[in-house]
């Protein structure tokens, strides 16, 4: 095998490696994606350009095909065939913006790719996005991290890269040194349900009973607000609100739960806010999981269903006077309703998602890990609730 077909080998290895690892779902591991810009700057042409994304893209989005299997009680092709869609985007994006020169134009080319990434509708399918590893690098910097991370990333396409390879790692370590878990907002408590794939397909007031005393058991005083996962609720109708408010009646308890609202143009996927004194949507995905819930073909065809994206709505929402940022499962895994949503400056990060399809894989943990990145990068307190 002539030499340079080893080294094509050799980088495509290296990127399976960084996307296994940097996305396993432990956030002190995020940082290695910082070594896929370097491996893509590397290579000899456009094909090998678009090997190496694949490979990396595909390593890190491993657990797709098990978890579409499990979401539709299917065998594995569907979520294969999901799977390589899913990075056709990624592909292509670092495949058209690589080029032979080095320098300059190399580096603002994958400047270019890293903003297509990040928003839609590219930002659509942007998993695994490096700039996600900021808050484990650059710790409560905020902007400036973000700025910095970005910054960093470009310098590794350049010959800039040793340099840029040292600084970014030493970072990285003092941070692994000096790691704390983020926050947890005062008064706020996240609750983790084990119900599996029933919650929100469980409709009989037992399991709205069950949820109530879940509620009441993590409220730790009468003004705490709990948070329940992605779903948990079930359909969202005055019937529902009215059994809540009224087992809320006498505590001053306001919980945040999933749930999904239904219109004539299909259904959202929503957080709502329930207390004794009633009722109210408090948040609208912006990005539901595009496919399963997401499918704007629909239009197309004139039919009517499928999860509706607000996809720059709502990115900060009020509950008990404070300020919060909002994020429901597939939103962990991109990067602009997070972005959008600080340049509000919230005071309290909420992450939730029901991953009961996801058992087997690291998705979840993926997840969470972005979660703790996102709010360590911001500063800001966080709290989780999940579903398994």
């Amino acid at each position: 095998m002539r030499r340079e077909h080893l080294f094509d080998v050799a980088l495509v290895a290296s990127a399976i490696v960084t996307g296994m690892v940097a996305w396993s779902g432990e956030p002190l591991a995020l940082p290695l994606s910082m070594a896929f810009p370097m491996i893509w700057s590397l290579t000899r042409n456009r094909l090998m350009a678009a090997a190496v994304s694949a490979a990396y893209f595909l390593a890190a989005s491993r657990g797709l095909p098990q978890g579409v299997a499990a979401y539709y009680g299917a065998d594995l092709l569907p979520g294969f065939l999901l799977w390589l869609t899913a990075s056709s985007g990624f592909v292509a994006i670092h495949a058209l913006f690589w080029t032979p020169r080095s320098g300059v134009r190399r580096a603002s080319r994958y400047g270019a790719i890293m903003l297509l990434m990040a928003v839609p509708p590219f930002g659509i399918l942007g998993w695994a996005h490096p700039l996600t590893a900021a808050g484990i690098v650059f710790p409560a910097w905020g902007w400036t991290g973000l700025v910095a991370m970005a910054a960093g990333l470009v310098a590794m396409t350049t010959r800039l890269r040793l340099v840029a390879s040292v600084t970014m790692t030493g970072l990285w370590l003092w941070s692994a040194m000096n790691w704390t878990t983020p926050d947890r907002p005062t008064a706020w408590q996240g609750v983790d349900l084990l119900l599996g794939s029933s919650l929100g397909r469980k409709f009989d007031p037992g399991r709205h009973y069950l949820l109530v005393r879940e509620a009441k058991a993590a409220g730790r005083s009468d003004r705490d607000v709990v948070i329940l996962p992605e779903s948990a609720i079930g359909f969202w109708n005055p019937t529902v609100e009215r059994l809540w408010v009224r087992a809320l009646r006498g505590s001053g308890l306001r919980v945040l739960a999933g749930a999904t609202a239904i219109d004539e143009h299909g259904y959202d996927n929503v957080l709502v806010e329930i207390s004794a004194d009633g009722g109210r949507i408090a948040y609208r995905q912006r990005m539901p999981v595009p496919g399963s819930m997401w499918q704007p073909w629909l239009v197309l065809t004139g039919e009517i269903g499928g999860a509706q994206a607000h996809l720059f709505a709502n990115p900060i929402t009020e509950v008990a006077g404070s300020r919060a940022v909002i994020l429901i499962c597939y939103e962990l895994l991109i990067v602009w309703p997070i972005i959008q949503s600080m340049l509000y400056d919230p005071e309290e990060f909420v992450a939730v998602g029901n991953g009961w399809w996801t058992r087997g894989t690291t998705i979840v943990a993926i997840q969470r890990a972005s979660a703790v990145a996102w709010s360590r990068l911001f500063a800001k307190p966080l709290v989780l609730s999940f579903n398994m």
